[in-house]
């Protein structure tokens, strides 16, 4: 059966057509109920990931005041780098921490973790000395730790939750909910800058009390069905897994079938390791390498392309870009950018999968960056084209958004194999925050010894890599089941055939009815 037959019988059992009879009509109802309680659990549990989003946008809004002579206490230009770029260091071993609490503890467990180190950090940052300089970086230092490490772990096990529980149909969309809430939280802490230019201890009172009832949001949240099966507690995955589908009656014949499922591919995942290989010995399967060697390689080119130089220098990149607006609203217009991009890429992903919008974003970051390496050359601040710059900018968020920015975390989620899913996934994160910490940390050196113009050409020659590299390498998700993209790398074709043969007879037995 191919995926196109296998779409179209997806759809019949899920059009919505005149019901014929009151089995029918309950059936159809069941599968609206099923896709709107996926959605509102992906949603909810991506709420976390705003107070990580609000972290990393923070030095943006903090650096200015930090540094000005003005101010009752100041950092050195050693510790705001410092400061800057600590967050970026943690977050690997944030990443790899995530795999083993996704692992060990749970999807669920993992949220109410993340949720209470950020706030313990923003509580220090909120309370920080106002007297003395020495006292204020240190505790600046100690809260940017600890909200490195909230950053690594977040970048993971919401988007996992939302890929498994979510339908093949909505998986797309959902797993984007991270990047969206990541947007929303730099957007808030943008505006919050914007709006308290003088009172970053404030902003952080806030973000605080936000992290505290995004705490008290996770607690109605089902455990992920599939980290339960694979710890073989198979009585509250059934329960899980009714929640998520929206299925009330016992000895559902749709939910144990699902649970069959997992159960057989944890099984022959468990089988191929033997029962005693460790996850070393796992990263030797082509199931698993593949995808790990493919998302490594795409977050290399998502850090060199300059993408989050500009969001965690937003403010001062704007000034050094030649935009002629308040840095402040300027960050504001990235922040702005992005929120609303991402909720494009939900749609466009869904269209057109993830190829397609990675190689158009790979083509638009480099134009943009090119326009700007011209703008540096042939300054235009002064004049009628002063414009220029602030669009440029603004162009390369939004196109930024639609592949290169948003694909990696969302991809991350659905590549590995349910058994080593936390473990890969937080490995890819570690690299991928590794290679940010160094971006980061060598951007102001490169700017002050090749200039604005070179830098911005550098990003915009990686970005034309970076299209190479998804036009060769990157698969296509896009209506694919996990099982499937598994099969996918391991060389097999997936096989459809159980699955015709289940839709079939649904069918016949809605005709039947």
């Amino acid at each position: 059966m191919s995926g196109k037959d296998t779409a179209e019988v997806e759809a019949a059992l899920t059009e919505k057509p005149a019901p014929r009879s009151p089995t029918h009509a309950v059936l159809t109802q069941l599968t609206r109920r099923a896709a709107i309680t996926q959605i509102v659990t992906a949603v909810v549990a991506n709420i976390t990931i705003i107070s990580s989003g609000m972290g990393i946008g923070f030095p943006s809004i903090a650096m200015i005041e930090l540094t000005n002579s003005t101010t009752s206490v100041v950092l050195t230009e050693s510790d705001a780098t410092w400061f800057a770029s600590i967050t970026a260091i943690m977050c690997p071993f944030g990443g790899l921490l995530s795999g083993y609490l996704l692992d060990k503890v749970g999807r669920k467990k993992t949220l109410y973790f993340i949720n209470i180190i950020s706030i313990v950090s923003w509580a220090i940052m909120s309370f920080a000395s106002r007297t003395d300089s020495t006292t204020l970086f240190i505790q600046l230092i100690v809260a940017r730790i600890i909200i490195g490490v909230a950053i690594g772990l977040s970048s993971t096990p919401a988007s996992v939750y939302a890929a498994e529980v979510a339908h093949p149909n909505l998986r797309g969309r959902l797993t984007l909910l991270t990047a969206f809430c990541t947007a929303i939280g730099m957007l808030s802490i943008y505006t919050l800058g914007y709006v308290f230019k003088n009172d970053w201890r404030f902003v952080c009172m806030i973000c605080g009390v936000f992290t505290v009832v995004s705490l008290l949001t996770v607690v109605p949240l089902p455990e992920s069905p599939s980290w339960l099966v694979s710890k073989k507690r198979l009585p509250k995955a059934e329960r899980c897994l009714k929640v998520v589908r929206a299925i009330k009656e016992d000895n559902n014949p749709e939910i144990r079938a699902e649970l069959e499922a997992l159960e057989e591919n944890i099984a022959r995942f468990r089988s191929a390791q033997d029962g005693k290989k460790s996850k070393l010995d796992q990263l030797k399967k082509p199931e698993v390498y593949k995808p790990l060697a493919i998302m490594c390689t795409f977050f290399f080119f998502q850090q060199f392309t300059g993408i989050f130089v500009i969001i965690v220098y937003a403010a001062s990149f704007s000034i050094e870009a030649g935009v002629a607006i308040d840095p402040f609203l300027s960050a504001v217009f990235v922040g702005l950018t992005r929120v609303v991009t991402t909720i494009l890429m939900s749609f466009i992903s869904d269209k057109f999968g993830r190829r397609p919008p990675a190689l158009f974003s790979g083509f638009g970051m480099a134009t943009c960056m090119f326009g700007l390496a011209a703008c540096a050359i042939h300054p235009v601040k002064g004049t009628s084209l002063a414009w220029i710059p602030t669009v440029l900018l603004v162009a390369f968020i939004f196109t930024a958004t639609l592949g290169f920015l948003t694909l990696p975390f969302s991809m991350n989620a659905e590549v590995y194999p349910t058994k080593i899913r936390g473990f890969a996934s937080g490995l890819t994160i570690f690299f991928g925050y590794t290679m940010s910490f160094i971006i980061l940390k060598i951007y102001p050196s490169m700017v002050e010894t090749f200039g604005n113009s070179n830098v911005f050409i550098l990003f915009g020659c990686l970005s034309m890599l970076g299209i190479a590299f998804v036009y060769f390498f990157l698969p296509e998700t896009k209506g694919r089941t996990l099982e499937d993209i598994e099969n996918h790398f391991r060389g097999k074709k997936a096989s459809t055939e159980k699955l015709e043969v289940e839709m079939k007879t649904m069918l016949k037995a809605n005709e039947a009815a």
